[in-house]
């Protein structure tokens, strides 16, 4: 709340002033977890502090939205280089210090705000073309040298979600479960902490990145259908602060929430559902988390400052 409300009281145009400083701490953050940063399950994402820890690639996201909405909006933008290449570069650093650590849903997002970015800036559809030209001469290479640099834990979930019943008891494990509680849900569900999936750990992580296998298990096909209703307001709300705004700079902050606030839901939601990869992306306002909860508290803030003014 604390987030929420610093966010909200500052003008964001100062807010926005600070985007460079801002991305020069998080970078030297991302930099120090690979060094020094805690390990839990393979992965190497959190500084502790104490008691305490936090993951600097979930606060990465919403500086990112700040240092491309504080690009775009300074002066006009023309031309290949100026639109593409330079905030590509931009976004560089922060991704591939994101997937060092290996953080592959941060990365994603990363690369989901940059392409709202541009397609808010708009992209001439010349332009467009030649990008989806080029990506799609460069895809073998470039799938054989992601192939290359993904984990055994990240080929095996991509294997996982190709065919989850080749290692049940594996890689598949999490899928399976997860696809096994959202189904037992049916129409009603069978109630809060009624849910066997979850209550007997069947499911793992149902707290965190499954809470909608969870949630999906004890509130069943209506409750789930309650949940994306509000989902979808709270986009279409956004969407409104950002078509509404009153400079470029407030459209541009708004619209970067929006991606990165969908892009969640929609991948989070379609990974326990068996339709994506399995990543570590949690669902907004729902996954317990201090980092991703401080980071979407703020987002809000920020939007809801947009509107105000």
């Amino acid at each position: 709340m604390i987030a929420f409300v610093v966010m909200l009281v500052s003008d964001y145009h100062r807010i926005a002033r600070l985007a460079y400083p801002m991305y020069a701490i998080v970078l030297l953050m991302l930099a120090f977890v690979l060094v020094e940063g805690r390990t839990s399950k393979g992965a190497q994402r959190w500084i502790a502090l104490g008691p305490f820890s936090f993951q600097p690639s979930e606060f990465a996201k919403l500086v990112l939205i700040l240092v491309l909405a504080h690009y775009y909006s300074k002066s006009p933008r023309v031309g290949w280089l100026q639109r593409v290449v330079l905030p590509g570069l931009l976004m560089l650093p922060g991704l591939l210090l994101i997937l060092k650590q290996p953080d592959l849903g941060s990365g994603l997002s990363f690369v989901a705000v940059y392409a709202a970015m541009l397609l808010m800036v708009g992209v001439r559809s010349q332009a467009l073309g030649v990008i989806l030209l080029f990506s799609l001469m460069l895809f073998p290479f470039a799938w054989e040298a992601m192939w290359g640099s993904l984990h055994d834990y990240q080929r095996q979930r991509i294997m996982a979600f190709v065919d989850p019943d080749y290692d049940p008891g594996g890689k598949g494990y999490h899928a399976l479960q997860s696809r096994i509680a959202i189904g037992s849900g049916e129409l009603m569900g069978k109630g809060l902490y009624g849910g066997t999936q979850s209550q007997l750990k069947f499911l793992p992580e149902g707290h965190t990145d499954f809470v909608f296998a969870v949630f999906a298990e004890e509130w069943g096909f209506l409750g789930v259908l309650a949940l994306l209703v509000l989902f979808v307001a709270l986009i279409w709300l956004s969407l409104e602060i950002a078509s509404k705004a009153k400079d470029q700079l407030g459209a541009l902050l708004a619209a970067g929430i929006v991606a990165m606030l969908c892009f969640c839901v929609v991948v989070n939601i379609g990974m326990t559902a068996g339709m994506f990869p399995i990543v570590g992306i949690p669902l907004p306002l729902m996954s317990y988390g201090g980092s991703a909860t401080i980071m979407t508290m703020a987002a809000l803030g920020l939007l809801l400052n947009v509107k105000r003014r």
